[in-house]
């Protein structure tokens, strides 16, 4: 008997159930620890050196662009203080699975240009947040300024919620390892050799920050202990889609003087969108920087939609 070809139609629907048996089969890409399998060929991913504020205090940043026309959500990363912790490994992850993450330097921090102050950061992290929300610059690197996050370590958590809960348009802030530098102040205000032994750490710690001594960063604890005190911001912050991580072997930002009061104090005001997270760490979250990036890119993802 002679055989026939099956009809186009038949084919093209034999054809498609193929390759639909063979995506479904293959091991998904795991973009944490893997690179992306599809490549836009015109819209690559990349690093773009950037640079933010006005002449002599010019911030020095860069940006880690997804692959794709987009536009993509994107991440503005804090560092700490002083800020050996980059965390631009969780930059690169993230760059992975779709977002963008822009990174830099506060007013004298790291080579950027000016004086470094507590105060002054958190103006330097809703400048750079504003000018991400510009429309020319949002188009120019691919931005989608209605899915915007902030994520923060330490002093950088703590900028990252002191910007939650004062910018209206930002929803989604996650805090690793985040200090609460009101309640540091209150303390410190009632302990004046704990100030002194306080003000000597930061004096040494200092080496790339180009600003106050020592002594005075800590004058500027004590003397805005009110308004750096995250849970007089709780009412604020508990209608914002938070993660909150910490690690137990944290002995700078211990999680029962930063992380655990802040956590309670949501959850006492029914904050609707609050997920928290510790990790068996230390404050760099060095042995655990693959769960901690699977874990905020996973949050980013559920929690951060348009």
């Amino acid at each position: 008997m002679r055989s026939q070809t099956p009809p186009a139609p038949l084919l093209r629907s034999f054809m498609l159930l193929v390759v639909l048996l063979g995506s479904a089969c293959r091991t998904p890409v795991d973009p944490i620890v893997q690179d992306p399998g599809v490549v836009d060929a015109e819209h690559r991913a990349s690093l773009v050196e950037l640079s933010f504020g006005q002449a002599d205090e010019r911030m020095n940043g860069i940006a880690y662009l997804a692959q794709g026309a987009g536009p993509h959500p994107t991440v503005l990363l804090l560092h700490g203080y002083p800020g050996n912790e980059r965390n631009l490994d969780l930059a690169q992850a993230l760059r992975r699975t779709g977002w963008n993450v822009v990174f830099f330097h506060y007013r004298g921090a790291w080579g950027s240009g000016g004086r470094f102050s507590l105060p002054g950061a958190i103006e330097d992290a809703h400048g750079v947040l504003a000018t991400l929300r510009e429309p020319s610059f949002a188009a120019r690197h691919r931005i989608d300024t209605g899915r915007l996050a902030v994520v923060g370590h330490s002093m950088g958590g703590f900028v990252t919620l002191m910007v939650a809960s004062e910018d209206p348009r930002l929803s989604c802030a996650v805090s690793l390892a985040g200090a609460n530098l009101g309640l540091l102040g209150r303390g410190l205000a009632a302990d004046p050799e704990a100030a002194a032994a306080a003000g000597e750490a930061f004096e040494g710690w200092s080496g790339p920050i180009r600003g106050p001594s020592g002594a005075q960063t800590i004058e500027t604890l004590v003397a805005n202990a009110e308004r750096f005190d995250l849970l007089l911001r709780v009412p604020v912050l508990a209608s914002k889609r938070l993660l909150l991580v910490a690690g137990s072997r944290d002995t700078d930002t211990p999680l029962g003087v930063h992380h655990a009061p802040l956590v309670a104090a949501l959850q006492a005001a029914r904050a609707p969108h609050l997920d928290e997270q510790v990790f068996d760490a230390d404050h760099s979250f060095s042995d655990k920087r693959l769960a901690l990036a699977r874990r905020v890119a996973g949050w980013l993802d559920t929690s951060c939609a348009r």
